[in-house]
């Protein structure tokens, strides 16, 4: 007869692992950010590597030339490429029950009821976790490096191991209420100033078909857009490339509000997706590892391990708005 032990952690593991999916998807549906990323396919599984390393194009190619007839031609060769490297950041949880639980829930049923439960606060808690992770600049101890890393304020910052206060091309811009991009005196934000904001920094990330696809605000920059199109304004349905998320349009892109989930008050990210990923160790991609149990105590102990960081292959085409 199984004990009440190997019901539990049966249970935990099986459901975990069944509900693998269900289980990411759930944690990506509590964040605007990360259902987008979801959606672009812009996961990477990847099966090891001492870091995570991200080509991406710092220069142009300086052979172009115009010419005619039998003029020499620019065959020098053009260094274009380098690589983004971000660390890897590991995330575990555990489903936990010490074996005066486990006895005193020792019917069948019981124990279902005790791990169902115990699995239920172990996914919500990793989602808002998570949730939190994905905007933040990283500064904890083995955190991911979120929004506010990759996009910082003050665009520069050391970002997959590249400094951008030396190398210009991996800034990402800024715009602030205090010093405009396009100069002059400081503006408050409000439904009558939002868009004089906006669209200095959506000029300045667009480059021919790159473009902001997705900008995702707290709620109070969401709440002073929306008020300022209140004759014109139209919502986009659940069904459409925001995702669930109720969302306005600004020049074709989805204006999407996220307040709740970690993104910090007074802000607006301007994102192309195109350059922005989540990779993730294959191995540990809230992988269910087997029961523990401590040799010191009475319990029995269900490890959930996730590893892997954000990315980002370009930086100059993303953008924040702050105050």
């Amino acid at each position: 007869m199984a004990t009440p032990s190997a019901i539990f952690t049966e249970l935990v593991s099986t459901t975990f692992r069944k509900h693998s999916k269900e289980i990411k998807d759930n944690v990506s549906n509590n964040n605007a950010f990360l259902k987008r990323l979801m959606q672009a396919g812009n996961k990477d599984v990847i099966d090891g590597g001492l870091s995570i390393a991200v080509a991406l194009e710092y220069n142009t190619n300086s052979t172009y030339q115009r010419y005619t007839g039998l003029d020499i031609l620019d065959v020098s060769e053009s260094d274009v490429i380098t690589t983004a490297e971000y660390q890897w950041r590991q995330i575990a949880l555990a489903v936990v029950s010490s074996g005066l639980q486990l006895r005193i829930n020792s019917g069948d049923s019981q124990i279902i009821k005790l791990a169902k439960a115990k699995i239920k606060n172990a996914i919500r808690t990793f989602k808002n976790n998570f949730s939190y992770d994905a905007y933040s600049d990283g500064t904890l101890s083995n955190q991911i490096g979120g929004l506010q890393s990759l996009v910082a304020d003050n665009g520069l910052g050391t970002v997959g191991g590249i400094d951008s206060s030396a190398w210009a091309f991996w800034r990402n811009k800024v715009q602030s209420a205090a010093a405009p991009l396009q100069g002059g005196a400081a503006i408050v934000p409000g439904p009558t100033t939002m868009e004089s904001l906006m669209l200095p920094l959506w000029l300045a990330l667009t480059r021919g078909d790159d473009k902001p696809g997705i900008i995702i605000s707290d709620n109070n920059y969401f709440s002073f857009y929306e008020q300022s199109q209140t004759s014109i304004k139209r919502y986009t349905s659940s069904d459409e490339p925001s995702g669930g998320f109720l969302s306005l349009k600004y020049k074709g892109a989805d204006v999407i509000f996220d307040g709740g989930s970690g993104i910090p008050q007074n802000h607006m990210y301007f994102l192309n997706m195109d350059y922005m990923g989540l990779t993730v160790h294959k191995d540990a991609d809230l992988t269910v590892l087997d029961e523990a149990k401590p040799f010191n105590q009475d319990g029995a102990v269900v490890p959930v391990l996730w590893m892997g960081n954000m990315t980002c292959s370009n930086r100059s085409l993303q953008g924040v708005l702050k105050a």
